[in-house]
């Protein structure tokens, strides 16, 4: 007999890859709904930094879920012409990027692979299972 919980707490979680690329993995905060404002400020605050620590050009593609017009206003600001646009991007179609189709499924599989009793250890695990991976897999 499996026992499962009925709604399991979750997390959400944010990161990115490139060729012999990984970015740390960003943690959102229980609770916290994401918007264009809370979006950009933690790319602002996460993102941005590593970026630069890393001295490495990009260009910035994302699921399409952030099309709000100050969202693609920072984009543009911030990239230039070095991100895929909302209308760049085909409709419905979240799961095009290497993360969606790939790789959040194994971080899953495996950072759950035994059931956590708290949302610290699932987080513990989602950062050993992320280290893990290594650029032939990603």
């Amino acid at each position: 007999m499996v026992h499962r919980a009925v709604k399991p707490k979750s997390v959400m979680v944010w990161a990115a890859l490139g060729h012999n690329l990984k970015s740390p993995l960003v943690i959102v905060p229980q609770g916290v709904k994401i918007n264009a404002d809370v979006y950009l400020d933690m790319l602002e605050r996460e993102v941005l930094p590593w970026l630069d620590e890393m001295k490495v050009k990009v260009v910035f593609q994302q699921d399409g879920a952030h099309r709000a017009k100050k969202a693609q206003e920072w984009f543009k600001m911030v990239f230039g012409d070095k991100f895929i646009r909302k209308d760049e991007w085909p409709p419905s179609s979240c799961d095009l990027t290497p993360l969606d189709y790939s790789i959040w499924d194994l971080l899953e599989r495996d950072a759950c692979a035994v059931p956590h009793k708290s949302v610290e250890s699932l987080i513990s695990a989602l950062h050993r299972v992320w280290e893990r991976l290594d650029q032939e897999t990603l």
